[in-house]
């Protein structure tokens, strides 16, 4: 582990490092400028706070209710391994007078749970299960940060960018989900002082790997022929055959992805225009990557005459397309991680990737959830869509409206109007 993840050096003096990043932190409230003792990821976490437009003097807010809170949670993959994470690290948050919190991949703290001094404590910065804490929202904090950088992270004292946060110190580590590789959320441990050393660190990213390993453990077992394919938010698609994992190139994941949705099959001449926008593109050419697809997968799943996948394929995509159908706006918006293939220009995949978007998008906006609007709006394939910053800012408390507005205009101005 580099000296640059690790909060403070042994032998430093704590309090000579909070006032040295204080007066870092105003240099770079009011100047830009990041100056030592800053570690870069840090830096790098205050330049993307700023752009997000975090206030540093900001409070986050609680987005779900009791009530809501209880079934999104219940429903999680993450509520599979809570028992785990509280056994590992009950104690050790007990003895230290420390927080233990699971967040969903959106930042959301799912639980949080550690002495009830310390919890009364955290309140006051609504550090507390509900509350959004992804760092396009609440600034550098070790869950939030862990997400966005997707590696464990600790947070010291004043290198949080949001005042209110200052008080106190973290260590956060991402979870993946073991067969797609995709952040489900983070293990975090909050308190003072005393965890900014490298074994909270080291200790987090241990117990998000303990996660992750009884999460694969409580998978079910493939059952035979089954195929998943995962083509949101990457460039190049996972399939999974029979628990075998496969990374496709970019064209044979747009094939891969075009024969899933069409699993009737699609002849050759149709293929080749829905895959290459380069009309002068020949037919040799595409039989070439089937060859090479079918020499990856087998015969006996990628058959031709038409060309076909002669298996149930089950695809992230169609989850999402699914859950929307049946009214599951919350649930398509969870199982939705990114475009589909968004490097691709295939016309095919194109439209898929567009009418997604649009059919997703479109519920956001009818549903009108604060929550849920926030989740696609701050996230990188959000960050521009002017038509769900509006549609947040309008449902939005006058409290926190501002910013939303602030950011409206920006991207109508940057759009041209």
């Amino acid at each position: 582990m580099s000296d640059a993840w690790v909060a403070l050096e042994p032998g430093a003096d704590p309090a000579e490092r909070i006032a040295a990043l204080r007066r870092a932190h105003d240099a770079y409230l009011t100047a830009g400028r990041v100056e030592r003792p800053v570690r870069s990821v840090v830096a790098d976490s205050w330049r993307r706070s700023a752009r997000a437009r975090v206030s540093p003097e900001t409070t986050v807010a609680v987005e779900l209710d009791a009530d809501a809170l209880t079934a999104y949670r219940e429903s999680h993959p993450l509520a599979r391994v809570m028992p785990l994470v509280r056994e590992l690290m009950g104690a050790y948050a007990t003895d230290g007078e420390h927080l233990v919190a699971l967040c969903d991949a959106h930042g959301r703290l799912l639980w949080v749970e550690g002495p009830l001094a310390t919890r009364r404590k955290a309140d006051a910065m609504n550090f507390v299960p509900g509350a959004r804490w992804a760092e396009t929202v609440a600034g550098t904090n070790a869950p939030g940060t862990a997400i966005t950088v997707d590696r464990p992270v600790q947070v010291f004292a004043a290198e949080h960018f949001c005042r209110p946060v200052q008080a106190w110190t973290c260590a956060a580590a991402p979870i993946h989900d073991p067969a797609t590789g995709r952040v489900l959320g983070a293990v975090d441990i909050t308190g003072g002082d005393r965890l900014a050393h490298p074994h909270s660190l080291a200790f987090v990213g241990a117990v998000a790997r303990a996660a992750e390993s009884q999460l694969a453990l409580l998978a079910p077992a493939p059952t035979a022929g089954s195929v998943q394919l995962s083509a949101l938010g990457r460039d190049e698609a996972l399939l999974v055959v029979d628990g075998r994992k496969v990374r496709l190139s970019r064209r044979h994941s747009e094939i891969l992805v075009l024969l899933a949705h069409r699993p009737e099959g699609v002849g050759g001449d149709e293929l080749l225009t829905e895959l290459y926008e380069d009309e002068s593109v020949t037919p040799v050419t595409l039989r070439a990557e089937l060859s090479r697809l079918r020499g990856l997968l087998g015969s006996e799943l990628l058959r031709s005459r038409p060309y076909r996948i002669a298996a149930q394929v089950d695809t992230d995509f169609d989850t999402v397309a699914r859950r929307l159908a049946s009214g599951a706006v919350t649930g398509a918006l969870s199982a939705y991680t990114g475009p589909l293939l968004p490097a691709s220009g295939a016309p095919a995949v194109v439209r898929l990737r567009r009418r997604l978007e649009d059919q997703l998008r479109a519920a956001l906006i009818a549903r009108g959830d604060p929550g849920l609007l926030a989740d696609w709006a701050y996230s990188p394939w959000g960050e521009d869509d002017l038509r769900v910053w509006r549609a947040l800012a309008s449902v939005l408390p006058a409290s926190q409206r501002p910013a939303a507005l602030a950011r409206v205009r920006e991207i109508d101005a940057w759009q041209g109007g």
